[in-house]
């Protein structure tokens, strides 16, 4: 514009025009508002799922019990699709990569470490039926299901599996799990195809109310007090992975629909 002086009626439209229009200032409105309530700003839902989904696999979402209730879709979706399966295959290509690496001593020491729900077996079947983590857990109900002994395999877990022991891996399965549900845990894996383990670890009685973040790495330390070197370790938790005496590489599965301390 040739002439400054034409921008003066229209500064002072625009200066009148936010005076009228935002009271109280936008700056305002978002201090007043705290964490929680600026999450619940309307943003759209897939968007935001994703990021939350994103939240929790990194861990970046610390300790949450059930999903956003406007995500329900989002996470039915994202676990009855491809999406993931695809992810899932993806962690078993990069878990199967890094043990192709490993110098094998061939005295049946290298170990790799593998929880079991959501990790080798899943169960997909009991969270459709409720609500796929929007839900509070119910013990009573989930044990029921377990009792069942029909979880099905994750394809690609099966995969991997397979894959390590053929490499020459000795496996074994540690399970937040009671230890009165072994012969059921023990049946449903051997149905859908997993064999072969060292040792099918489970909760006993002295391991009652401790945290999972505890009572696995505790596990783990003995395994590594009996000589075993782990390598390897898989789960779809963070307190499947973290705490003391943890593998040289921990693998994340993905899980959006529940968070175990």
């Amino acid at each position: 514009m040739a002439s400054g002086q034409s921008l003066t009626p229209i500064f002072v439209f625009l200066l009148c025009l936010v005076s009228t229009t935002a009271s109280p200032s936008v700056i305002q409105i978002l201090r007043e508002n705290t964490v929680s309530e600026y999450r619940n700003l309307r943003i759209d839902d897939d968007p935001f799922c994703e990021s939350w989904r994103l939240s929790v696999e990194t861990n970046d979402a610390g300790y949450w019990s059930t999903i956003p209730a406007r995500c329900l879709q989002f996470v039915e979706d994202y676990m009855t699709g491809e999406r993931y399966s695809y992810d899932s295959e993806f962690v078993a290509q990069d878990s199967l990569a890094f043990a192709k690496t490993v110098e094998m001593a061939g005295d049946g020491r290298d170990s790799w470490v593998f929880d079991i729900d959501e990790t080798l077996l899943s169960n997909l079947p009991y969270y459709e039926a409720h609500g796929f983590g929007s839900e509070s857990f119910d013990e009573s109900s989930f044990d029921s299901w377990v009792d069942l002994a029909e979880a099905p395999a994750l394809t690609a877990s099966l995969s991997l599996y397979n894959d390590l022991k053929q490499l020459g891996f000795t496996l074994f399965l540690l399970t937040g799990r009671g230890e009165y549900q072994r012969n059921v845990t023990e049946k449903n894996l051997l149905d859908v195809g997993f064999t072969g383990w060292e040792r099918l670890i489970l909760r006993g009685t002295s391991d009652q109310g401790k945290p999972a973040i505890v009572y696995k790495s505790e596990k783990r330390k003995e395994l590594q007090d009996e000589g075993y070197r782990i390598h390897g370790n898989s789960g779809d938790q963070w307190s499947d992975l973290l705490g003391f005496a943890i593998a040289r590489r921990s693998f994340k599965l993905p899980n959006p629909m529940y968070y175990i301390a």
